[in-house]
């Protein structure tokens, strides 16, 4: 009898319990979050870990890491778990920012071949655990159905501009907004190839930038070489000295270049202190 009742238990209960994801618009969640939705469903929540088993048994969840699992299968239908909601659940707290918001935005027409996101969190990836060489080279990374999620550890005091966006309608993230992306590319320009990408951006897509925000961030995150880059570039893009002010009285002891991934020769700029080392396509 009792085995009779355990199947018919388990499956009038995971139905009440997709049924609560849906309404939620949850395709990922988290063990925590999985046992108040299932107390509001009536579910009993000392019997939420045994059922979380059985929905994976049966196809219903995925488990992508301990303590995280995501709809799938018959539970999804035809729809697909967004990558971005998979790689803020991996790792929390984090944010979908670099490439990924980059390429979110509409500020790079590069398609991203891994998803990134930030996070103040020191990351421990799979890879990570089987040793220096297991990796093939590549950055570590969290690989789930063949797609790689990358992870950059930030200091918590830089953990800021993020915004909640809804990438689908089961899915709403946090993602760095435009100008922290945007300010992201001037502190990480060797992982963007160098300062090419920072001024084709400043070049392109000015006029879609809250440019005060942007130089806000730049006096927030503190770094006086990412804040003489980025003034210079606002300056060559037109923009007012009384907005660039903040970034003026920035004091700075010596030279930064321009692009740090280039050889330190080319011009100097008192004004910014800024060596600028571009390349002869930039200069002519």
């Amino acid at each position: 009898m009792r085995q009779t009742a355990e199947p018919a238990r388990s499956g009038s209960h995971s139905v009440l319990f997709l049924k609560a994801l849906a309404e939620e618009g949850r395709t990922v969640f988290t063990t925590s979050e999985a046992k108040r939705i299932a107390v509001r469903s009536g579910i009993p929540e000392g019997y939420v870990t045994n059922l979380l088993m059985i929905m994976v048994r049966n196809g219903w969840l995925t488990r992508l890491r301990r303590g995280i699992y995501a709809r799938s299968g018959p539970a999804l239908g035809d729809i697909q778990i967004h990558s971005f909601a998979i790689a803020t659940h991996l790792v929390v707290p984090s944010a979908i920012s670099h490439w990924s918001a980059l390429h979110h935005h509409g500020l790079t027409e590069q398609v991203p071949r891994v998803v990134t996101a930030f996070t103040p969190k020191k990351v421990v990836t799979p890879s990570m655990r089987r040793g220096r060489h297991a990796n093939g080279g590549k950055r570590h990374a969290w690989v789930i159905d063949g797609v790689r999620y990358e992870y950059i550890t930030v200091k918590k005091e830089n953990f800021f501009g993020i915004e909640e966006v809804w990438v689908d309608e089961f899915s709403r993230v946090p993602i760095t907004d435009r100008e922290r992306t945007v300010l992201e590319v001037f502190i990480s320009s060797r992982m963007f190839g160098g300062m090419g990408e920072a001024l084709g951006i400043i070049e392109n897509h000015l006029p879609s930038l809250a440019v005060d925000k942007l130089v806000e961030y730049a006096c927030r995150y503190g770094k006086i070489s990412v804040a003489k880059r980025l003034g210079w570039a606002l300056e060559q893009a037109g923009i007012s000295e009384s907005v660039l002010e903040p970034l003026l009285k920035m004091p700075a002891t010596g030279y930064h270049a321009l692009d740090p991934a280039r050889p330190r020769r080319g011009a100097c700029d008192k004004r910014w202190m800024i060596q600028v080392n571009l390349g002869r396509d930039r200069d002519s």
